[in-house]
């Protein structure tokens, strides 16, 4: 039985070697040279070399003819795109849809932007069914005036925000909605900032959110979690522990998407 754990531990330890090799590949730019790879792996040439030869093999790794050095090709990114295609985010991030709503007892939503609009694709209401009338599967909300849409929204660039208003406006939903673009530039930052958003009852009087950004291996915003429940509980939901806790959270479901930052 120990001969066998022994021998399972080398082979793990192997796994963990070819993937350094594949990750350090995917970090540099352009080919890279063996001693290099092992210098900086603090592995041995023969090591680095009978790795690369498998991966060589296997069609994720090239040499270039004339100065052999190593590089990754593009069936890294073939995978990539298989795995993109067949998981759907909604079914990596509902677990932490759902732990949240456990944890802080408060609607939970989870959106993606979708021409120039937030679209929820998960709702957990909470235990007193209190939510948003917009805040339900499938409908649809402002950019400028939702938690989730400010942090969609650090996505793009000023001409994209002037397209925004051009197409959609800023309509004003209560008298703390954000209806000029000065305004709206200045909330931005203050999001970007935080790494965090607001609706301070700017969509509904009565009603607040706080939403966490979830970030794919690019670093962009693709979705966000947002907390929303009545504005006197609100009050005691936004909390510094609270905060941490969904920051944990959205940290945690974006390294789900890649993300390492």
């Amino acid at each position: 039985m120990e001969e066998l754990k022994e021998k399972a531990s080398k082979k793990n330890q192997s796994v963990e070697k070819a993937f350094a090799i594949i990750e350090y590949l995917s970090a540099k730019q352009g080919p890279q040279r063996l001693q290099d790879i092992a210098n900086d792996l603090e592995m041995n040439s023969s090591t680095v070399i009978r790795f690369l030869s498998t991966l060589q093999g296997c069609g994720y790794v090239d040499q270039e003819r004339d100065t052999l050095k190593y590089y990754l090709t593009y069936k890294i990114c073939f995978i990539a795109n298989k795995v993109s295609s067949n998981i759907e985010l909604r079914d990596v991030l509902r677990p932490y849809v759902r732990e949240i709503a456990g944890a802080l007892k408060e609607s939970v939503c989870l959106a993606v932007e979708q021409d120039m609009n937030v679209v929820y694709i998960e709702v957990v209401p909470g235990p007193d069914q209190m939510i948003k009338t917009m805040q339900r599967i499938g409908n649809q909300a402002p950019l400028h005036c939702t938690g989730v849409g400010k942090l969609l929204l650090l996505n793009h660039s000023e001409d994209f925000i002037d397209k925004m208003i051009e197409k959609k406006g800023l309509p004003r939903f209560t008298d703390y909605t954000i209806v000029t673009k000065q305004l709206l530039l200045q909330e931005l930052e203050s999001v970007r900032r935080l790494d965090y958003a607001f609706d301070n009852e700017e969509c509904e009087i009565g009603a607040r959110c706080i939403s966490l950004p979830i970030r794919d291996f690019t670093g962009k915003v693709v979705a966000g979690i947002s907390v929303t429940g009545p504005s006197f509980r609100m009050d005691e939901v936004i909390n510094q522990d609270n905060i941490d806790y969904l920051k944990k959270i959205a940290l945690e479901a974006s390294r789900k998407l890649g993300y390492e930052g």
